[in-house]
């Protein structure tokens, strides 16, 4: 009895260990539970109880344990507290991309009721809003499944029946077939402080009102881009969630995420994630609609993915950019709409990439070689194409981005940022990435942290850039590869060019 109870306190990584060690040998619960009956019947695990070993739900016994072991030829130590490598506890995502994920044990301790319970009081001593943490949630939903939502496509498609280009008066038209109603109002542009003493415009482009009216600032007339983006996130949400639902404003510079963070208003509104979730609905249908996937991905592919497409169906470069990351075939890609360090409008992470910054706390040291934070610290505008290194998890990473300084309509500069991890595609064409990587950035250490790339690994790089058709990859390829870091205090400079404030 004793070592039974000994077990249950060593066992909580087990259900997370056995069900990662599972997924990797490609076998089905039902495959596990039928190769312990081979080994032992009497003990062998069930497939519901295998399931509830696996959620936290229950322990084995020592002699269940022992034929799950000798199925994987595994010590039975291994899968105990004793050993919580981090290969064995991570989940294994496959091809999803955004952030590593992590092991949530005990199981017991993350059902939803403790949560439900919890997560108020986090989020009131961490000082992150109950939208801020919406938001947080519905990034990694979105990452982990790359950005594919085929449901929110296929009624984009529907309504906007594959038509790349659609003008001003096609979309008033569509809204008008689901009874919205549009009018007019004029608001001039208001001026926010920070805590920082930092002043930043803010404008209200278009909010709804009920019974099915859409108010639309006048200011949007000097932009039809952002006209048509907000008139397709409003149709969104007509057709998803009816004409009655409510939404939130569109804003042009600042958000209500950010002024939630400065008020302080860490108590959850239990109407903030369903609210939130319905604006990212309708966002994602707004790009969608203006960029149905197989035309705009043949567009894509005719230009070499350049930005400048934008111009030729006339949409916004932030929305050209996002449904990059949604319609290439290659799925490791990251976006970011950075308006300053500390200031991260959105952030999409299919690759996986740290940020630069933070978006809910101010980061004291960011390291200065990100090509967004280059931008927004430069005072010309136009684009720029990097090639980058960069330390994730210990592994050296090749990243290509392509950032463009913008300016939104409460004249607000803010940089947009395309990028891809090269390191997949170099695999794939038979090579070691990581050593490629490695040798890339031992050069830019020799250099000081960044030098002209060597001719052996320019040709590789140029020859996975014309697979994927990436035109600015091949302009990253010509200028410096930059060594960049997570953080300016684990700089991989030497001499580091972080210097912590005294």
């Amino acid at each position: 009895m004793r070592s039974e109870q000994s077990l249950g306190r060593k066992s909580h990584f087990l259900g997370t260990k056995i069900r990662n060690l599972r997924k990797r040998n490609h076998l089905t619960m039902e495959d596990l539970s039928a190769r312990c009956i081979r080994i032992n019947s009497g003990v062998a695990p069930s497939v519901s109880y295998l399931s509830m070993i696996e959620r936290g739900k229950r322990v084995p016994s020592q002699q269940m344990l022992e034929v799950i072991a000798t199925v994987f030829q595994k010590d039975i130590g291994w899968f105990l507290d004793e050993m919580p490598e981090q290969d064995a506890i991570t989940p294994n995502k496959g091809r999803r991309g955004g952030i590593s994920g992590m092991a949530l044990e005990p199981g017991f301790l993350f059902s939803q009721d403790i949560l439900q319970i919890a997560i108020p009081e986090m989020l009131s001593q961490t000082g992150i809003s109950g939208r801020q943490f919406a938001h947080l949630l519905i990034r990694a939903h979105q990452e982990h499944h790359q950005n594919h939502f085929p449901d929110l496509e296929r009624v984009a498609e529907e309504i906007g029946n594959k038509q790349l280009g659609l003008t001003v008066n096609d979309l008033t038209a569509l809204l008008k077939r689901q009874g919205v109603k549009i009018k007019w109002f004029d608001e001039p542009v208001s001026q926010i402080m920070d805590d920082m003493g930092s002043c930043s415009g803010r404008l209200t482009t278009s909010y709804f009102e009920a019974p099915g009216t859409i108010f639309l600032n006048k200011a949007l007339k000097r932009q039809t881009t952002r006209l048509k983006y907000d008139l397709a996130v409003h149709l969104g949400h007509s057709v998803l969630h009816s004409v009655d639902a409510s939404r939130s404003p569109l804003i042009a510079g600042r958000t209500r995420i950010e002024q939630d963070a400065d008020s302080l208003l860490t108590t959850p509104n239990p109407q903030d994630i369903l609210h939130a979730w319905r604006d990212f609905e309708a966002s994602f249908f707004a790009g969608a609609l203006l960029c149905p996937k197989v035309p705009y991905r043949q567009l894509l592919d005719q230009h070499g993915y350049e930005i400048s497409v934008h111009k030729k169906i006339d949409v916004s470069p932030s929305v050209a950019m996002r449904r990059m990351t949604v319609v290439s075939p290659y799925p490791h890609w990251h976006y970011f709409d950075a308006y300053a360090p500390g200031k991260l409008k959105a952030v999409y992470r299919g690759n996986g990439i740290p940020l630069p910054w933070g978006n809910m706390r101010q980061v004291k040291d960011p390291c200065q070689h990100w090509a967004v934070f280059r931008m927004i610290n430069a005072a010309d505008s136009g684009s720029s194409a990097q090639i980058s290194i960069l330390n994730v998890n210990g592994e050296s990473r090749i990243y290509c981005c392509k950032s463009l300084r913008v300016i939104d309509l409460a004249d607000n500069p803010h940089v947009l940022c395309a990028g891809i991890d090269l390191n997949p595609a170099i695999d794939a064409q038979k090579g070691n990435a990581l050593e490629l990587a490695e040798d890339l950035k031992n050069v830019c250490v020799s250099h000081g942290g960044s030098t002209p790339i060597p001719q052996s690994i320019r040709k590789r790089l140029q020859t996975v850039a014309r697979i994927l058709n990436i035109n600015w990859i091949e302009r990253g390829i010509d200028t410096d590869a930059r060594l960049i870091c997570s953080r300016g205090a684990v700089c991989p400079r030497d001499p580091s060019c972080y210097r912590p404030e005294e």
